[in-house]
């Protein structure tokens, strides 16, 4: 393939523009069906390949043909062309198919905005630092392609372009910034489909064996927390998710019970921890906060209240990136201290599932009730038992499990003896509940990593754990965590099972493995500092803004004034410095008038209106005698290059340093005559 800047124009700039609109394809790609993305990028590549052969653009009817078949399937995989993801695959291809009836400017402009609506479309699934930075760069490219089609004569530079484009960038950086600022906060325009944010959180209201192991394998942050005081040790961040009762034999589900945050009898004891919890949006409206927290925290738009089970709700999905303040006491107790017919919810176990583990806690309960000394409580030893089994029995803590089949528990006590936080959680339950002890599993995330960057916890989507919970009698409600068992490095050293690396990510690792950590704290502190302050810039930040600025009681109709005030300094600011370049004197024209004045001293017959070119000719006209001033004729002809044809690439500070390093013709001094001497 010839270089780039040696083929066609016409191929040269669709070329370039299918690059571009590839990348925005690019982008959305990890969203969108594999088909979706191949076609796409096909259609991209048989554009391409037509613009090198110079070939003729597809006939109508196969553009229409393509046409149909792209709706035909977006219906067959969505059963609807109508919300978010379907949208979003339509206008994909549709900008990928628009390529290839690329003839005209007019062609061009179309693929362009509809470039930049596919890009916008971007935030539906993610507003990282790394996608702002990603999208700036196709908005770069863009702009670069929209510039060099306003550019219609001759071959100009893409560089030329990309240039012209940075500017308009860095030109409309200030009234972005204004915008952002001023801008009143209403609240969303829009409503996010129920599909935007599925199954982001990691965590679910209900859970079968294998869930939450593939879930390990997801190292994307959920929440941020950052304590005020002393940090807490690692085995006490246990952050409350769903609490899971019912039990069907295969599927876990919340309890049916009705009963209100007061049948919780939350006690606490100590001196709590405070924190402030940066939650990412997970479209489930659960609060993670630290066990125990009697308060609820206050997030404007999101109501909380307490469930029976300690775990905080909110009215609504949680569909932003959400900031609120915690307060919990690592020492507490909950529940009834008395046995009630209440619990036996907590006891039930379907019938025909899992015999063997049935069987094995009759034996256990017939031994430990003949060895029961007086004054012993049952239900403690019963749990001692079951973990004591999970430490000498031979148990492996695993993130590849495999699947497990009808009997999940039979499975993980009697075969395969290995397991990840799911299966070993709720296996032990179900055991205990054989055993006679009430039991249930709990959910959430546990742990945390801190970042010693900007000292915040990050707790990620591969930290999400399930434990169980017990009720003893004058204790209550009472954690055990049975993979602590298991592996103990799981919960006190907070190591992790991870998958395997990248290949980057591995020879970055192998090569200097703290400077892989160092990076990847410093990424995480900057992508926490992105969304503290632009993705969570509210309202309330606004209006604190304005209260420095000295405007206190602001409201939005006076934002909007302060915009437009803002917004009209800025325009006549802009139109007063185009006027002053307007009347300041042309750099290049100066150049031009110096060489003037100096050939006019030196004796030639210079025009006041003389260009470049007509200079090197006079001083061509003087035959051999001036060849010395060859340098000179070409340094003019260079400078009228500079001027007139885009493909130059000589900057004119350049030219000003030759000029001074040329040979002029020097001034002729004028005779004084006779009348003049005195």
């Amino acid at each position: 393939m010839a270089p780039l800047a040696q083929l066609p124009r016409e191929t040269r700039d669709t070329l370039f523009l299918l690059a571009v609109v590839a990348w925005v394809l690019l982008l959305q790609a990890p969203y969108l069906p594999g088909w979706s993305s191949a076609l796409g990028l096909a259609l991209l590549l048989v554009r391409g390949w037509l613009a090198l052969r110079q070939r003729a653009l597809p006939h109508p009817g196969w553009r229409s043909a393509l046409l149909l078949l792209i709706v035909v399937a977006t219906w067959l995989h969505y059963h609807t062309l109508l919300g978010q993801q379907a949208g979003v695959t339509l206008i994909v291809l549709l900008l990928a198919l628009k390529t290839l009836e690329l003839r005209a400017q007019r062609d061009a402009l179309v693929v362009f905005f509809l470039g930049f609506f596919t890009l916008l479309s971007q935030f539906f699934h993610s507003q990282s630092l790394l996608t702002a930075l990603a999208m700036l760069l196709a908005l770069w490219g863009l702009l670069t392609a929209l510039v060099n089609a306003q550019l219609p004569v001759g071959h100009p530079p893409l560089a030329l372009a990309a240039r012209i484009a940075g500017q308009m960038m860095l030109l409309g950086a200030p009234l972005m910034l204004l915008l952002f600022l001023f801008f009143p906060r209403l609240g969303p325009l829009w409503s996010l489909p129920a599909d935007a944010l599925g199954g982001r959180s990691g965590l679910s209201e209900r859970m079968q064996v294998g869930q939450i192991a593939r879930l390990a394998l997801d190292d994307r942050i959920a929440l941020r927390v950052r304590f005020d005081g002393p940090q807490p040790a690692q085995q006490e961040l246990y952050f409350r998710g769903p609490v899971l009762s019912q039990f069907d034999g295969i599927e876990w589900r919340p309890s049916r019970s009705t009963a209100d945050a007061q049948a919780a009898e939350l006690r606490v004891e100590g001196e709590p921890l405070r924190y402030q919890v940066t939650q990412e949006p997970s479209g489930m409206p659960w609060l993670l906060l630290l066990e125990a927290s009697p308060e609820a925290p206050l997030i404007p738009g999101y109501p909380a209240r307490m469930s029976s089970e300690l775990q905080w709700l909110t009215q609504r999905p949680v569909t932003e990136l959400l900031r609120y303040q915690g307060q919990s006491y690592p020492r507490f107790r909950h529940g009834p201290e008395t046995a009630s017919p209440a619990l036996d919810e907590w006891l039930a176990l379907p019938p025909g599932y899992n015999p063997r583990t049935l069987a094995l806690a009759a034996q256990w309960r017939q031994e430990i009730e003949q060895r029961l000394q007086p004054g012993q409580e049952p239900g403690i030893r019963k749990v001692e038992r079951v973990l004591a089994q999970l430490r000498q029995g031979g148990y492996r803590y695993t993130l590849e499990p495999g699947l497990f089949g009808r009997d999940s528990a039979d499975e993980f006590w009697f075969d395969r003896r290995a397991g990840f936080c799911e299966h070993i959680a709720a296996s032990s339950v179900i055991l205990l509940r054989a055993l006679g002890v009430p039991a249930r599993v709990v959910t959430g995330y546990q742990g945390g990593e801190r970042n010693p960057v900007d000292g915040l916890w990050s707790v990620r989507q591969s930290d999400a754990h399930a434990w169980a919970e017990v009720w003893l009698p004058k204790r209550g409600w009472t954690r055990v965590d049975p993979t602590a068992a298991v592996q103990p490095d799981r919960i006190d050293a907070f190591e992790r099972l991870r998958p395997a690396p990248g290949l980057l990510a591995d020879a970055m690792i192998q090569v200097s493995p703290s400077l892989a950590l160092q990076l990847s704290r410093v990424w995480e502190a900057l992508d926490y500092r992105w969304k503290q302050w632009v993705l969570d810039y509210s309202q309330q930040q606004q209006f604190d803004l304005l209260r420095q600025l000295g405007l206190d009681g602001a409201d939005p109709s006076q934002l909007l004034r302060l915009l437009s005030w803002l917004l009209a300094a800025l325009c006549l600011t802009v139109a007063a410095w185009a006027l002053w370049r307007l009347r300041s004197r042309d750099p290049w024209l100066e150049l031009l008038q110096r060489a003037r004045h100096r050939l006019q001293q030196a004796g030639y017959q210079v025009a006041a209106q003389a260009t470049p070119r007509q200079l090197a000719q006079l001083l061509a006209a003087n035959g051999p005698a001036e060849r010395r001033f060859e340098p000179l004729q070409a340094w003019l002809l260079e400078l009228e290059r500079q001027r007139y044809d885009p493909a130059s690439q000589r900057p004119l500070a350049e030219l000003r340093r030759q000029a001074r390093a040329l040979d002029w013709p020097q001034p002729q001094r004028a005779v004084p005559r006779p009348d003049n001497l005195t």
